[in-house]
């Protein structure tokens, strides 16, 4: 494998059109890893450094280990990729299911952080959370609290990632080659 880095500025708008869809949060705390699907995110420039910006519910694992970790990867789909991936790593809870392994998700060394990228979703940005806060549902307006939350679901955390490191992880065409 190898990493060709990329300028977040050129692939910005490839990320927020993945969004969509769906790409993964990934954390890793000890020799556990854990990926979860996400559809909120806002990457930019803040504090004049480039920043992804993740939201996640305050239920959910993958808070717990980034709370603990406070690094994450931010892997998103290239082409073509593994759909199931994106349902398993969605539905699925990583307190008690290895969802990488049953994803059938390829690990990928990381070249700052300690969580490593996915070679399926192979544009990565490795982050590392410099300010987190829980979201105030009592001041979203009406709409947004109609549309998009229900009593139990209310509140997400805010994980500021200075991203670190960005690339694409592609296949070392050199691997492949015989030697004559």
């Amino acid at each position: 494998m190898i990493k060709r880095p990329i300028d977040i500025r050129d692939c910005a708008g490839d990320i927020i059109r993945a969004m969509h869809r769906g790409i993964l949060i990934t954390t890793k705390v000890g020799d556990k890893v854990n990926s979860m699907t996400i559809g909120w995110g806002t990457v930019g420039i803040i504090w004049d450094k480039p920043f992804f910006v993740a939201y996640v519910r305050h239920q959910r694992y993958t808070r717990q280990m980034l709370d603990q970790c406070r690094e994450f990867t931010i892997n998103v789909p290239v082409g073509d990729f593994p759909r199931k991936a994106l349902g398993i790593c969605g539905s699925k809870s990583g307190r008690d299911t290895d969802k990488i392994a049953l994803a059938g998700l390829t690990l990928v060394e990381p070249e700052v952080i300690s969580v490593p990228g996915l070679k399926e979703f192979p544009l990565t940005l490795e982050c590392r959370v410099v300010y987190s806060q829980e979201q105030e549902s009592d001041q979203f307006n009406e709409e947004i609290t109609r549309k998009f939350y229900t009593i139990e679901t209310r509140d997400h955390y805010c994980y500021y990632g200075e991203i670190v490191a960005a690339y694409i992880i592609e296949e070392d065409k050199s691997d492949n080659k015989i030697l004559q």
